[in-house]
């Protein structure tokens, strides 16, 4: 009771932003698009909280009550990616952007990642798929132990190496070299990622052991605000990473959207006073980046089949948002993330939905939160508690 969650859907888009074609994403709209493929989306939960209003969604038509208020937010921050994303969530504005890498490290980073990893050499230097370079590479790679360093359309340099090849506990090393030594200013690299995999040449497949290694936020997030004024503070999957551990009490990592869930309804049945912030992220890591309109479809269905249960669960005197951090239009033909707003879903039991329509940015669910608690603070954004 007197909790506050956020649930962050990954990779969930409403279509694009006014400055898309700056990013190539004229056209993209996560969920619009995906309908339209599968032929309509069947989401009975989320179409009573009022999903349907926000914008046109085959299967998913408007309600009048809507059980929760709805809308879209805009991203004010540069850039797509989760990082960006979540720290605007959490009431910041990023107003200098990551670095990116289209073509690939240049040279001289390179001969840095070499020199201070101690590695021999490296494999591929791209942006890619992260399932298709370990197809492309993983037999080279197990073959002279050289990792497979790639990125992607985000801010991101990721590692790639066989677990049997490649100790875990040594591509973490190598993560945390990266880093902190690799990865100096003036670069401002979002995430090195860890993308362990295991199998064999044409069976490859990346494991769970993923692991980010985050930039500090530049300032004060709602997570350290809130965590200050000793209220507790419980994020649940990838949050942890993308916020470096910075202002959590209690941290609960996942390997799924299922266990995810699991960590909801745990929390919702013991929490009293508690801020808790949960990223789902197996939309955007298995169907967004992979283009599988049908896969994301039945994953939201997944997700709608959890709802009626954590709604029941919660008291009421308990909010919840339900947004995301930036699109994955799975029906384009990029595998990169996409800007997109986002949707805005805002429940309280017991109170009638009504239309918040289009918020200025992401950071007015971390102002809502600040004012929900009773918090002083200079975080980004207006606050939709009251309206």
């Amino acid at each position: 009771m007197n909790s506050f969650y956020i649930v962050v859907l990954d990779g969930v888009g409403v279509g694009e932003l006014p400055d898309a074609d700056i990013y190539g994403d004229l056209g993209s709209n996560t969920l619009h698009n995906m309908a339209e493929v599968v032929n309509g989306l069947h989401l009975p939960n989320l179409k009573k909280m009022g999903l349907g209003n926000i914008i046109s969604i085959k299967g998913i038509p408007p309600v009048i009550n809507a059980l929760a208020s709805f809308g879209k937010m805009t991203e004010v921050s540069k850039g797509k990616d989760s990082t960006s994303g979540h720290w605007e969530i959490a009431g910041l504005k990023i107003t200098k952007d990551f670095s990116y890498f289209p073509d690939g490290f240049p040279d001289d980073l390179i001969k840095k990642f070499l020199h201070f990893t101690n590695c021999k050499g490296i494999l591929g230097n791209k942006a890619a798929s992260g399932t298709e370079i370990i197809k492309e590479l993983g037999e080279e790679h197990q073959k002279t132990g050289f990792p497979i360093v790639y990125t992607s359309g985000d801010s991101v340099f990721q590692i790639a190496c066989h677990e049997e090849t490649v100790s875990l506990e040594r591509l973490y090393e190598i993560c945390e070299i990266t880093r902190h030594k690799v990865l100096t200013s003036p670069l401002h690299v979002g995430r090195v990622i860890a993308r362990p995999f295991l199998g064999k040449p044409g069976g490859y497949k990346r494991t769970t052991n993923r692991k980010d290694f985050s930039l500090d936020p530049p300032s004060e997030t709602i997570l350290e605000l809130v965590q200050k004024n000793q209220i507790p503070t419980i994020a649940i999957g990838k949050i942890n990473d993308l916020f470096n551990y910075k202002g959590i009490s209690d941290q609960q990592k996942t390997k799924s959207n299922k266990e995810g869930y699991e960590k909801l309804l745990d929390y919702s049945a013991k929490s009293k006073g508690s801020f808790i912030f949960t990223n789902l992220v197996d939309f955007d890591v298995y169907y967004g980046h992979r283009n599988d309109p049908v896969g994301f479809a039945e994953a939201l269905m997944e997700f709608d089949n959890f709802l009626p249960e954590f709604l029941n669960g919660l008291h009421e005197t308990d909010l919840l948002v339900i947004t995301s951090d930036h699109g994955n239009d799975p029906t384009s033909i990029s595998t990169d993330h996409s800007r997109e707003y986002v949707p805005l879903l805002f429940y309280h039991k017991g109170k009638s939905g009504k239309n918040l329509g289009i918020r200025d940015s992401f950071s007015d669910v971390a102002k809502t939160v600040a004012e929900f608690f009773g918090l002083k603070n200079s975080l980004e954004g207006k606050s939709f508690l009251n309206e």
